[in-house]
């Protein structure tokens, strides 16, 4: 039998797949579903910096009535009173889920500096999660804001996390750095534990009935998975850091690829709500074929066999791709 075994932030899972964060991970019924189905972990949904400095201020949402007298990054936020149960019911959430699967539990924090989050680190710790995944997301619209400026905040978040906890410390990132390679090398040698390709940012809409900007949704496609599959490849060679892939896994051969590539683990969240939690037997019985057919006998004999550094030809993670899909085009 094929072995599908995998280590990822010092934990050993059964397989490569895993759930990323999700309104699907908000509910311990749902997370027994995973199991069963045999995900190898789940990522629960982020709790958000800004719910944790509502808690810290004894706000439990935005009203009308106390909108005034919030600073002004606090006045604009929706209502998010059930989201995740707000910051003190995220750690029941993660108590509850312990008590109720065996499989590693990751907990997720999203924000873009350190204000509580570190308390709040602590904290999940505490509550049992088994890794923690720092999702940054900052959006640099300031135009005296330097990009060398946004790349130290957030190695300054990844460092006060990582001194304050003795969990695992994963760190999902956007692709939008312009020397991605060194960003990844700074938080790899500040000792993050894994990094994650890559985080997935929606994008308002302009409504032109209303002439207002509204809230846009837009579940990951498979051709998404492509530039992960690009960056895992570069960097699995260069970084100690463990690499998970999210956005664009949609069946068993791409985790096939994602591994080749050079990741530990690939996570899947939107095939899921498209085509529902058991969809999770069917892509991990995918693997298991192709890696049958191909006769190999381990994940781990996969693994990096198609990083940069392997290939035959290493500049076709590089310019020359471009160049080649260009030329492609005249034939």
């Amino acid at each position: 039998m094929t072995d599908l075994s995998t280590k990822y932030l010092g934990l050993m899972l059964k397989n490569p797949l895993i759930v990323s964060a999700s309104p699907l991970t908000a509910y311990v019924d749902n997370l027994q579903r995973m199991e069963i189905a045999g995900a190898a972990a789940v990522v629960l949904p982020s709790l958000f910096e800004e719910q944790i400095e509502l808690q810290g201020m004894g706000v439990a949402e935005v009203t009308p009535m106390n909108q005034q007298s919030l600073p002004d990054a606090l006045q604009h936020l929706p209502e998010m009173k059930g989201y995740n149960r707000g910051a003190n019911g995220y750690l029941a959430h993660i108590y509850q889920a312990k008590k109720a699967i065996s499989i590693p539990v990751i907990a997720s924090l999203n924000g873009y500096y350190s204000g509580g989050w570190v308390q709040y680190a602590r904290l999940i710790e505490a509550a049992g999660a088994d890794a923690l995944e720092l999702n940054i997301y900052y959006l640099a619209t300031k135009p005296n804001v330097s990009g060398q400026e946004i790349e130290e905040m957030y190695l300054h978040l990844v460092r006060d996390v990582k001194s304050a906890v003795r969990i695992p410390v994963a760190v999902k990132l956007s692709p939008y750095f312009s020397a991605f390679a060194h960003m990844a090398s700074q938080l790899d040698k500040l000792g993050a534990d894994g990094l994650v390709l890559f985080n997935r940012f929606y994008q308002p809409d302009i409504d032109l009935e209303t002439r207002e900007v509204v809230s846009s949704l837009d579940l990951s496609s498979q051709s998404e998975l492509r530039l992960r599959l690009r960056w895992a490849a570069i960097l699995s060679s260069h970084v100690k850091a463990d690499l998970a892939l999210t956005g664009g896994v949609e069946n068993g051969t791409d985790i096939v690829k994602g591994m080749m590539a050079g990741a530990k683990v690939t996570a899947v969240a939107s095939v899921l709500l498209k085509h529902g939690i058991e969809h999770i037997k069917q892509i991990l019985a995918e693997l298991e074929q192709w890696l049958g057919e191909n006769e190999e006998e381990s994940i781990a004999g996969i693994q990096g066999i198609m990083s940069q550094q392997r290939v035959s030809d290493p500049a076709a993670f590089e310019r020359a791709n471009y160049m080649n899909v260009l030329k492609s085009l005249e034939e």
